[in-house]
């Protein structure tokens, strides 16, 4: 009996290309988000061979939105934002516009509208959620000073393309000769009233159905249970309240996030999110037209260079009024010089309303795949340039955190100086256990709240970046005995050749995450390098081997053994 399979082969056909083409990509140190857009062109109807469904990967590609949007609620705290809305806020709001100024400009010289251009710049303003985390998070910086303005400053962004989403359908009316105040009020009020009864109705009915279903200790009627939440929230916004479904979907996982199910909704039904999310991104492939590099090359060229140079010169300009050293500036300013899911999101919108021309689309997908492919190598160039610019004089702060309140006394003469840097769990006992010893201990680090709490306290403390030849100096790195650094997410590269500069003898212990850190560190520092990977194997082992009854000699042999093949693999 014949049937129409066009489900199961589009299912089929984008996923396995984007498995494929997302292994090569990652293979070639790229995001696997390019290896899912040229699977979309691979698959799609500008290429030969085997062409997908378009309707459905476009219905595929709503889901993906609804449960992508879910995720960012999900995840979503407001304490994030306010601990860096000095800086993020301002940030993204200067970036949106001088991004929206110059699409304006840019596309106005192709025959543009001003309307048109202005939701261009909006669109190549947002940054991939995706990528930033991952470039973060494979750089040790997700938890550091920079990581946490250039997240506080996405969510912003997020923020502000959710609005623009919720108000094109108003802008639409306006376009088409309506009355645009009252279809703005009206869709403020609706907006308002889905805010209101999803945050108040909402935080009281989610938790209680979610708890219920929870009790029947059934893992897939909990999976059920969240994705009917997001989905049927994300319809019913747009049903019954005439806002974007993604709005819904953003404010169903805000309400979630804040009950006691977020970690268990995130660990067991947004494996499905990443599946539509990859659909997302093959469907955004698919419109892709790989003419449009002939015919729309200036076009496509000039969107790309906005993206990539236009955004990071308005974000580093903000992160340095802000009296931020150079480095934070370029790699926050790094990090977002890139475009992803909701400029695809918010651009294939305004071109279904018609208030931007197709070979948008084009422009916008050609411009992310370069700018993600590219975006993890600048990223890491930024501490070498950053470093290269102050040694050559052309760049210094022009406000030193290094005032007089933030000094130290020279290490005394019959006292032995011990540098720790980064005042976490690590760098707190350590520092308790060499004073405890008669070391002098002087701490640098970059929260300025844990350098307040520690001077009130009566410790030496600097507050800077531990990789500057003056923070390094003023701690006193030219008579001190050893520097430790505590924490694996410090560049312990620049900080040891910064170290190694000043004082040619200094001891370095530094803590690194993995092995293979390890042997990295070991020979660029020549330094004494603990692994948290190594010393879990190590204490997981001896923990084995008492529950197993080995004596404490064969306890001893043993950790002897495991530390002389760590050394070896870090030599």
């Amino acid at each position: 009996m014949p049937h129409n399979i066009d489900l199961i082969l589009t299912l089929t056909g984008g996923l396995t290309a984007a498995l494929l083409l997302g292994f090569i990509t990652q293979k070639l140190k790229m995001s696997p988000l390019v290896g899912y857009l040229l699977a979309g062109i691979l698959v799609g109807p500008f290429s030969p061979g085997y062409v997908a469904n378009s309707e459905m990967a476009a219905q595929f590609a709503e889901i993906g939105v609804i449960l992508l949007m879910f995720g960012v609620g999900l995840h979503f705290h407001l304490k994030d934002l306010i601990a860096v809305q000095k800086i993020a806020l301002p940030g993204a709001i200067v970036q949106i516009a001088a991004s929206t100024g110059l699409g304006m400009l840019a596309t106005h010289f192709f025959g543009w509208t001003w309307q048109a251009g202005a939701i261009f710049g909006v669109a190549i303003s947002v940054a991939s959620t995706v990528v930033l985390t991952r470039v973060l998070s494979d750089n040790n910086a997700m938890h550091t000073p920079t990581g946490h303005v250039a997240i506080g400053w996405l969510v912003v962004e997020d923020l502000f393309t959710i609005l623009a989403l919720v108000l094109l359908p108003v802008v639409t009316m306006g376009s088409e000769g309506g009355s645009l105040l009252p279809a703005l009020g009206v869709t403020i009020v609706k907006i308002g009233a889905l805010v209101a009864f999803t945050l108040i109705v909402g935080q009281k009915l989610i938790p209680l159905f979610l708890g219920y279903v929870a009790r029947t200790g059934t893992r897939d009627l909990f999976t059920l249970a969240v994705l009917a939440l997001a989905l049927g929230i994300a319809v019913g916004s747009a049903k019954f309240f005439g806002a974007s479904m993604a709005l819904g979907a953003f404010l169903a996982g805000m309400v979630v996030g804040q009950s006691d199910f977020s970690a268990r909704a995130a660990s067991e039904a947004l494996p499905m999110r990443d599946a539509f999310a990859v659909l997302f991104f093959v469907s955004v492939g698919m419109l892709f037209d790989p003419s449009s590099i002939i015919t729309d090359w200036p076009l496509i060229l000039t969107t790309t260079a906005l993206v990539i140079i236009g955004k990071p010169l308005a974000a580093t300009a903000v992160v340095l009024l802000f009296k931020r050293p150079m480095k934070q500036a370029l790699s926050v300013a790094a990090a977002l010089a890139q475009i992803g899911e909701f400029s695809f999101i918010l651009a294939a919108m305004a071109i279904s309303y018609g208030l931007m021309p197709s070979e948008a689309n084009n422009a916008i997908i050609a411009a992310a795949i370069i700018s993600i492919t590219i975006n993890p190598l600048i990223y890491r160039r930024i501490a070498p340039f950053s470093a290269w610019l102050e040694k050559k004089g052309l760049w210094k702060n022009r406000v030193s955190p290094l005032t007089e309140e933030n000094g130290i006394p020279e290490p005394g003469d019959d006292m032995e100086r011990i540098i720790v840097i980064g005042y976490g769990p690590v760098g707190r006992n350590v520092s308790r256990i060499l004073r405890q010893n008669q070391m002098e201990v002087a701490v640098i680090e970059m929260n300025i709240d844990t350098v307040k709490k520690l001077r009130s306290e009566g410790l030496h403390v600097i507050h800077g970046d531990a990789g500057q030849h003056e923070v390094l100096m003023h701690a006193g790195a030219d008579k001190a005995r050893g520097i430790i650094i505590t924490s694996s997410s410090i560049d312990a590269k620049t900080v040891s050749k910064a170290a190694k500069e000043i004082n040619p003898d200094i001891m370095l212990v530094i803590n690194a995450a993995f092995l293979r850190d390890a042997k990295n560190l070991k020979n660029s520092a020549d330094a004494t390098v603990f692994s948290g990977e190594g010393e879990v194997a190590i204490a997981m082992s001896m923990f084995l081997m008492r529950e197993f009854g080995a004596t404490e000699e064969q306890i001893e042999s043993e950790r002897r053994r495991i530390r002389a093949e760590m050394r070896e693999g870090t030599a």
